[in-house]
């Protein structure tokens, strides 16, 4: 069984999630894990962790498509929700992976090396149940809850375009609160340094140059594709999206955001995407904020965590090669 401190931090970014997972299927992309990185190309992923001793373990494996697997995913918001679906379950076994080796370190440390290592399957599913109805109570409810609060001490907030906007609002305001009050634990804080650190090596294989780590320290830790971008660009869609739908009653409420899930997901996904290859239209401005939110989601790696990000591009391109898969660069 994993420690408390272990369960906290899994479950911690478990919820970030889809703040640390950048990338799409024709790309490079990756996501900060405890103590390592995952990178993943079209075809193939490659987890790389860093052992409290400093030896590197990797965990890697091909990837089919999800476009390739099942070609409905291939249409525009369909392809999107297909993408994170797959970059989620992706997500949700790299941090396994991660944990596992940060429960081997806690057991030499106390001395006790031959114990199971692995994590139980009923805890992974209890995690991803928690994260799951945290984020739907967290995003949803408590903002529209909180909304129809103020209905009756401001009287314009009756106006369902008021209210749509004024949910929306709040909704940024409890995600924003969020990430700063996670940022100022010591665990996470690490947790950015290795997101920066992906975010750079991308940047870095982008370019074109040589991966190394001088060559990565030089860029920015700020990638348009981040999933803070991302969740930033779901909130705005979210507010347009319900618009349509005048209903009363949290119940209700909760009904048309939970439907409306996957499909303001899908456009969100779409507009990130375009604005990532034209960065000097006017729909990049989308992303500004996203960017600029990755002053709290990602911070200046040092060079032992670049190293760590390089060496899973590494491994995730070695077995792209065997794969035969094409990389396009934004």
């Amino acid at each position: 069984m994993p420690s408390f401190r272990s369960y906290l931090r899994l479950a911690a970014q478990t919820q970030l999630l889809p703040i640390l997972e950048s990338g799409e299927e024709t790309l490079v992309g990756g996501q900060a894990v405890m103590e390592g990185v995952m990178m993943r190309a079209p075809h193939s992923y490659c987890v790389a962790v860093r052992r409290a001793n400093g030896e590197l373990v990797t965990e890697e494996s091909p990837l089919p498509k999800v476009s390739e697997q099942y070609p409905l995913f291939k249409l525009p918001i369909l392809r999107g929700i297909g993408t994170l679906g797959q970059a989620m379950k992706l997500g949700v076994k790299a941090l396994n992976f991660s944990t596992k080796i940060a429960m081997e370190d806690e057991a030499v440390k106390e001395g006790k090396p031959n114990e199971s290592k692995e994590l139980p399957g009923w805890l992974m599913t209890a995690n991803l149940a928690f994260s799951v109805l945290f984020f739907l109570f967290l995003y949803k409810a408590v903002p529209f809850f909180l909304t129809e609060r103020l209905q009756g001490s401001f009287p314009a907030v009756e106006n369902h375009y008021v209210f749509v906007l004024v949910d929306g609002a709040i909704r940024i305001a409890i995600f924003l609160t969020f990430l700063f009050v996670l940022s100022r634990y010591k665990d996470i804080r690490r947790l950015f340094e290795f997101h920066g650190a992906e975010h750079k090596v991308v940047f870095n294989f982008e370019s074109g140059n040589p991966v190394e780590v001088g060559n990565a320290q030089r860029f920015e830790t700020f990638h348009p594709r981040c999933g803070t971008s991302f969740l930033l660009v779901v909130m705005v869609v979210s507010m347009i999206a319900y618009m349509p739908f005048a209903v009363k009653g949290l119940l209700a409420g909760m009904a048309v955001r939970i439907l409306l899930l996957l499909p303001v997901a899908g456009l969100s996904y779409e507009l990130i995407r375009f604005a990532a290859r034209r960065r000097g239209s006017m729909l990049a401005l989308l992303t500004a904020p996203g960017l600029w939110l990755q002053r709290i989601t990602t911070k200046p790696p040092d060079d032992g965590q670049v190293e760590v990000a390089i060496h899973a591009l590494n491994g995730a391109m070695a077995l792209e090669k065997k794969q035969g898969g094409e990389l396009v660069i934004a």
